[in-house]
């Protein structure tokens, strides 16, 4: 039940005249009762007219009220008719249009600090509505109470105070969208930041929406290739999957993240980088590594750096989410890249503690599971029906010493369709990528593989197994027989093809020959010490002597028996040469 009215204000630059005090008290009077007491209080805010709140309403009839009624009106004449009858209706319009009282709910600056208000009045405030403080600035209504309404401030809450006006929008919160968003750095709110020049689109899409159900979905079986060749023969990624990227801080996450994208050129896949408490010139490093590489045409960089705010890092994924999501309705392929979700569980658990919700395990809130679930359920490969288009995420979660049963990678790790898990020994040790073999898994496995890399990766993931297990053993000894020496010479040398340049992602073509060399008894007759020298070559040699196979090899996916004779054929030769040729 609402709360007995008591005074009324009425607002305005000049005092009213008596005549014009009665007609305002008498509006008053019908509307709210006989016993509600109209005040006058002068205000600098309200030229050229009057404004007056009752409770939680208010009317605006100073110019900038006026005004925005009148769009209001011309806005909802341009949606409803065809455009060719536009100029005559607003023609019509402007000669008949009388100013209404149209009352606005409005709620009252209760407390302010950190990002956070608390606002009294908005009763009928939805959850996720934007909502409109003083000077313009913009807040999230985030946590709804029966006393109050919790809000976080998307711009510097230096402008706000206790007491100030809070109005509501009726929109939910969103994100402009479009085409020409590609090539561009924004905020979280969709703002450039790049320096180029404003974005012009007409398109809106709600940050928050539902994930696509069951019957809209199909099943993911299309690969989208890394171009890292551990990832692509061991752990293959299908277009609608999720796929995590896991490790400890400095491991080579975001270099996987990056080669992904770079190897999307040519390929129709619109990539979008979302940053998440990133330094700003890691970020500017990043852009500029992907424009260097002709990979900004397709891509999209959402950056909320650590001197944002909470807010703005708590909304980066979901806008970044909701860009995707325009160009997977329209049939696109999408690659979503979240960097890093540990630091925007982080925000929202500072965010949840500042509006005094209670504290659950590390201090994070009890819903902090379906922060993450609700974001990457989003991602998925559409049904036909809904235009087949796909959107792939790769999130991005950073451990401390190893530990993947931490709190946030053990939720993600269970909403997410594998992981690569990044080791600090292997990385450390010269191995790049650090991909850990034996915590690292696909669950959509090899269905996102073409015919070629299937065929080509054969044993290679088991074998990798067996060398890591025993290479433990033979630490201790150096009394090995001949077949365990081979075994071990065979894993450091599939090892050190593993190994691969940031930033230098490989085509299937060159994926396929490596592994077809890798598994051929010429490649264990190469010494270690000349392996990385031996492999640039063999692609070097491939790229000018048989062009004909790679281009089949790319175009079919598949790799024929005659293909395959071919390629050993010409490791044979090459290994010959090579081994010739050396010192």
């Amino acid at each position: 039940m609402a709360d007995k009215i008591q005074k009324a204000y009425l607002y305005a630059k000049e005092a009213p005249s008596k005549e014009q005090f009665s007609r305002f008290q008498a509006f008053v009077h019908e509307k709210y009762g006989e016993d509600v007491v109209l005040e006058f209080r002068e205000s600098e805010d309200f030229e050229g007219g009057f404004a007056l709140r009752c409770g939680a309403e208010a009317y605006d009839w100073s110019n900038a009220g006026l005004l925005k009624q009148f769009k209001a009106g011309i806005t909802h004449i341009s949606e409803t008719r065809d455009k060719d009858d536009i100029i005559p209706l607003i023609r019509d319009s402007l000669k008949s249009w009388t100013p209404a009282a149209m009352a606005e709910e409005v709620g009252t600056v209760r407390t302010v600090g950190d990002g956070i208000v608390n606002v009294e009045g908005l009763r009928g405030v939805t959850y996720g509505e934007i909502l409109l403080f003083d000077e313009g600035i913009r807040g999230m209504a985030l946590d709804l109470r029966p006393d109050a309404t919790g809000c976080i401030l998307f711009d510097d809450d230096g402008a706000v105070r206790a007491g100030s006006h809070v109005s509501r929008t009726g929109k939910t919160a969103g994100i402009p969208a479009g085409e020409c968003y590609l090539g561009r750095v924004v905020n979280a709110l969709g703002v450039p930041v790049d320096g180029l020049g404003p974005i012009a689109t007409n398109e809106y899409r709600a940050i928050e929406s539902p994930a696509p159900g069951i019957i809209d979905r199909q099943p993911v079986n299309k690969p989208l290739e890394t171009g890292i060749l551990a990832i692509d023969s061991m752990f293959p990624i299908g277009r609608g999957q999720r796929e995590l990227i896991i490790g400890d801080r400095q491991t080579g996450k975001t270099a996987i993240a990056v080669d992904t994208i770079l190897n999307q050129k040519g390929k129709g896949v619109v990539c979008i980088y979302v940053a998440i408490g990133q330094k700003s010139s890691l970020v500017s490093r990043l852009v500029e590594t992907l424009r260097k590489n002709d990979a900004m045409d397709y891509t999209v960089v959402v950056n909320a750096p650590a001197s944002d705010t909470a807010a703005l890092q708590y909304i980066a994924p979901y806008a970044g989410c909701a860009l995707g999501e325009y160009f997977m309705n329209r049939g696109q392929d999408v690659l979503i890249v979240y960097d890093d979700l540990s630091k925007h569980a982080v925000a929202y658990r500072s965010i949840s503690l500042l509006l005094e919700r209670a504290p659950g395990r590390e201090a994070y809130p009890g819903d902090v599971f379906y922060l993450h679930s609700r974001l990457l359920e989003r991602s998925a490969h559409l049904s036909n029906e809904k235009g087949g288009g796909s959107m792939t995420a790769l999130p991005i979660v950073e451990t401390l010493e190893g530990d993947v049963s931490a709190y946030i990678p053990t939720n993600i790790i269970s909403i997410t369709d594998g992981q690569i898990f990044l080791e600090s020994d292997l990385f450390l040790s010269g191995q790049r990528p650090a991909i850990n073999v034996g915590l690292s898994v696909s669950r959509v496995g090899g269905d996102a593989q073409t015919k070629a890399m299937k065929k080509s990766a054969g044993s290679i993931r088991i074998d990798l197994a067996q060398y890591r297990e025993m290479e433990v053993f033979t630490q201790f000894t150096t009394d090995m027989d001949e077949a365990t020496k081979n075994q071990i010479r065979y894993g450091n040398g599939i090892m050190e093809m593993l190994k691969q340049p940031q930033s230098k992602p490989y085509s299937q073509h060159e994926e396929v020959i490596l592994l077809v060399a890798s598994q051929y008894t010429k490649f264990k007759k190469v010494p270690e010490k000349r392996l990385r020298e031996y492999i640039n070559g063999l692609l070097e040699y491939f790229d000018e002597n048989e062009r004909d196979l790679q281009i089949r090899i790319d175009s079919l996916g598949i790799v024929s028996p005659e293909d395959r004779d071919e390629i050993t054929r010409n490791v044979d030769k090459y290994t010959e040469e090579f081994i010739g040729g050396g010192d």
